[in-house]
C-alpha cells in the first residue's frame, strides 16, 4: 500500500459558548482547524485533524500547518502510511522540527492501518480498557460567580472533573478556585489551570491561598523551572502541561519530582505515534495522564477517544470531548458524551468519515 494523494482542508469551528477565554487576556471565538485526508493506492483513505489554539499559545499556527504539510506532504508520496515508524522517521528527516504539522498526517496513518487491520485504533494503541471514560470541563475565564455557575451547570450534565482557567489577578483567581470548590461533591476533582499565566511570587500566593482547598495545580508559570520551583513549595497535587512536549523532560519532571500528573496533547508530540510512547512512559514511571490536544473538532476528538481507551484506567487522569465546545460537526461518526463519560468507536480505523459540505475547497493537494 502506498500514499496517492494528501490533502488539507480548512474548517471553522465557532464555539457553542461565544468564547473561550484563558490567561493574559487571550480569547478565541472560532478555531481554524485543518482536516488531512491521505489517499492511498489500495483504495483505503485516512482522516486527521490539527487545531492550534491561537499562535499566542503554543508555537502553532493554523497558516503553519497547512504551509507544513504542502512542504512535507511531496516527501510522503509513494510511501507505506502503516509503517508508522518509518512514516514519523521520514517526516522529522524531511521537516525539522513543527511536530504540530505532522500530526494529522500521522492520526490520518493510524485510521488507515485500523482500516487494513479490522482493528479500532484503541486496540492497535494498546487495546480497549473499560466500556468508557470520564471527561473534564474547561471553564472558560470570568467571575468567580459565572464560572461557579457553569460548574454547576457542567456538573448536572454529568461532568466530574473541572479545569478552571485562572492565571490572572491572584486575588481574584483564589476567590475563582474558592467559588467554584463550593460547588464539588464526592470524588469531584478541580484543576486550577493558569496556562503559564502567574509569575513566581503570585503563583506563591495562590498556592498558600487555597492551602485548604482539594484542588490540583496546573501549570502555574511560563517554564518549567518557575513550575518546578512552585512545585517544591506546594502542597497541592501538580500538574505539567505546556512544559511537556517530548521523552526528555518527561525524564526529567520524573527525576526532579516535578509534577503528579502530564497533559499529552497529540498535535505538541506530532501524533499519535509519539504521543502514545509518551503516554507509554508514563505508566512506566507511575504518572498519571489527560489525553488531549491544543483543540480540535470530531476528528480529534476520534483520535483523543482512542488514545485515551487505550490507557490503563488507573493511569488516565482524565480526557475530553471537544466536539462538544464548538458548534460545527465536520466528520460523521465521532464519540458522543453521554452523562460526562465518552467511548472510542469500535469501527475499523478511527470510526469517523468527514462531512465533505462542511469540509468545502481543498487548500492543500499533494499527489
Amino acid at each position: 500500500m502506498k500514499i496517492s494523494r494528501i490533502r488539507a482542508y480548512r474548517v471553522e469551528l465557532p464555539l457553542r459558548e461565544g468564547s473561550y477565554k484563558w490567561s493574559g487576556g487571550k480569547s478565541i471565538n472560532v478555531f481554524d482547524s485543518t482536516v488531512v485526508v491521505i489517499d492511498t493506492d489500495s483504495g483505503l483513505v485516512g482522516y486527521g485533524e490539527v487545531c492550534p489554539l491561537g499562535p499566542f499559545y503554543l508555537p502553532a499556527y493554523a497558516a503553519g500547518c497547512r504551509a507544513g504539510i504542502a512542504e512535507l506532504g511531496p516527501h510522503l508520496l509513494g510511501t507505506d502510511p502503516t509503517e508508522l515508524g518509518q512514516m514519523n522517521r521520514r517526516m522529522d528527516a524531511a521537516l525539522q522540527g513543527h511536530p504540530y504539522v505532522k500530526s494529522g498526517i500521522d492520526i490520518a496513518c493510524w485510521d488507515i492501518l485500523g482500516k487494513a487491520t479490522g482493528q479500532p485504533v484503541c486496540v492497535l494503541l494498546g487495546g480497549r480498557y473499560g466500556d468508557d471514560f470520564g471527561l473534564y470541563r474547561a471553564i472558560s475565564q470570568e467571575s468567580p460567580e459565572e464560572m461557579a455557575a457553569k460548574v454547576a451547570g457542567y456538573r448536572a450534565e454529568g461532568y466530574r472533573r473541572f479545569q478552571l482557567k485562572v492565571g490572572g489577578d491572584p486575588l481574584v483567581d483564589i476567590e475563582r478556585i474558592r467559588a467554584v470548590s463550593a460547588q464539588l461533591k464526592g470524588d469531584d476533582r478541580l484543576i486550577a489551570d493558569a496556562n503559564t499565566g502567574w509569575l513566581m511570587h503570585d503563583a506563591m500566593r495562590v498556592v498558600r491561598g487555597v492551602r485548604d482547598i482539594d484542588v490540583y495545580i496546573e501549570q502555574p508559570c511560563r517554564t518549567y523551572d518557575e513550575c518546578l520551583s512552585i512545585r517544591r513549595h506546594c502542597d497541592h497535587p501538580f500538574v505539567l502541561d505546556e512544559s511537556i512536549d517530548s521523552l526528555d523532560v518527561l525524564l526529567r519532571g520524573h527525576a526532579d519530582r516535578a509534577m503528579d500528573c502530564v497533559n499529552i496533547k497529540i498535535s505538541k508530540f506530532g501524533g499519535l505515534t509519539k504521543a502514545r510512547q509518551a503516554r507509554d512512559l508514563c505508566v512506566s514511571l507511575g504518572i498519571a495522564t489527560t489525553i488531549e490536544d491544543s483543540w480540535g473538532g470530531d476528528v480529534v476528538t476520534a483520535a483523543i477517544s482512542h488514545l485515551a481507551h487505550s490507557t490503563p484506567p488507573e493511569f488516565l487522569f482524565t480526557t475530553t470531548d471537544f466536539n462538544s465546545y464548538v458548534s460545527v460537526s465536520n466528520a460523521d461518526g465521532a464519540p458522543v458524551r453521554k452523562n460526562g463519560r465518552m467511548s472510542a468507536s469500535t469501527a475499523p480505523g478511527l470510526g469517523i468519515a468527514p462531512k465533505w459540505d462542511v469540509l468545502g475547497d481543498v487548500i492543500v493537494d499533494v499527489r
